[in-house]
């Protein structure tokens, strides 16, 4: 009897800017946009927490060679922390570890800021992705162990309190890669001695994308099915159109809007695609670039280095 070969998708590719809701995690919320899209590879810039909502962008195809250029990017969170309680999991999902009566006015909570904003030392919380001598930090922690987790450096662009309530206020920041909003709140409250957790956390933007882009499940999921079964073919055995949820998509570029842009001609975007260094040409090009981009019509050609006038690609995107 034959094997079947395993079914593969389809080779879309592009950024799915998705605003995940609470209580889906970002391996769960890349499978399902993987079967919506039928696509042949996906991955996601950045892990969302399942009981933070917002911004997830998943790569599709030709996007996933772009993925770490979009988790360098700059984030945008906006978060409530509950004072007077510091909980195992610094959010809402763990026991509480410590409680206290004290509760911070407004002035002692922006007389703060300061101290969280620029470079500073985190240490990120016990229920993390950080591997210790080869194991998750989350699984050592659910086996009861507390484990020695080195401070590491993190940059914070802005740190603004947004409103005050007394039990709780409400912040947005902008930080950069690897930093853990649960461990600002948790810092924050000690500092405070009242002791505080994330009540509720949504991630508003990733660089390059911006709030413009998002997409929600429920569209893409209309403008995928709209009449069809989810088979791959529509009710009268016809394949499925994907134009309506291909038209969602953001294209592949704009991930790599932080590199120096050059535009080549069809002959030279054959040759860089074959692995071949090219001439750069026209006035405004730049001599020397560690990282840059080779465009032809629009189209990402490949990433390279420009080296004394020459683009020469490290890796190369299909046509």
């Amino acid at each position: 009897m034959a094997r079947r070969g395993k079914k593969r998708g389809r080779p879309v590719s592009g950024w799915v800017v998705l605003d995940k809701p609470v209580g889906m995690g970002s391996t769960e919320a890349v499978s399902k946009i993987k079967w919506l899209f039928q696509a042949e590879k996906a991955g996601h810039a950045g892990t969302l927490d399942p009981l933070a909502s917002g911004m997830l962008p998943i790569a599709l195809g030709e996007a996933t060679k772009t993925v770490p250029y979009v988790q360098d990017g700059a984030k945008v969170y906006r978060f409530t922390v509950a004072w007077g309680e510091e909980r195992s999991t610094d959010d809402l999902e763990g026991p509480v570890t410590n409680s206290s009566g004290q509760r911070p006015d407004e002035a002692e909570v922006r007389a703060l800021l300061p101290k969280y904003t620029g470079v500073i030392m985190q240490t990120p919380p016990q229920f993390s992705a950080i591997k210790i001598a080869g194991e998750r930090a989350y699984d050592l922690a659910r086996d009861g162990e507390t484990v020695d987790i080195p401070a590491r450096e993190i940059e914070i662009g802005r740190l603004d309190l947004v409103e005050h309530g007394g039990d709780r206020s409400v912040f947005e920041v902008e930080c950069g890669k690897g930093t853990y909003v649960r461990s600002l709140a948790r810092d924050m409250g000690r500092d405070l001695g009242c002791f505080g957790h994330i009540a509720e956390l949504r991630r508003v933007e990733v660089e390059p994308f911006t709030a413009e882009d998002f997409v929600t499940v429920a569209e893409l999921e209309a403008a995928r099915f709209g009449g069809k079964t989810d088979e791959g073919q529509d009710e009268a055995g016809a394949p499925i159109d994907f134009s309506a949820i291909d038209a969602l998509l953001v294209d592949t570029a704009v991930a790599l809007d932080c590199l120096p842009q050059v535009a080549v001609s069809d002959d030279a975007a054959t040759k860089i695609r074959l692995g071949n260094p090219v001439i750069i040409r026209g006035r405004d090009a730049p001599v020397e670039a560690d990282e840059a981009c080779a465009t032809a019509r629009g189209k990402l050609v490949a990433i390279g280095a420009i080296e004394q006038g020459m683009f020469k690609p490290k890796r190369v995107f299909a046509g």
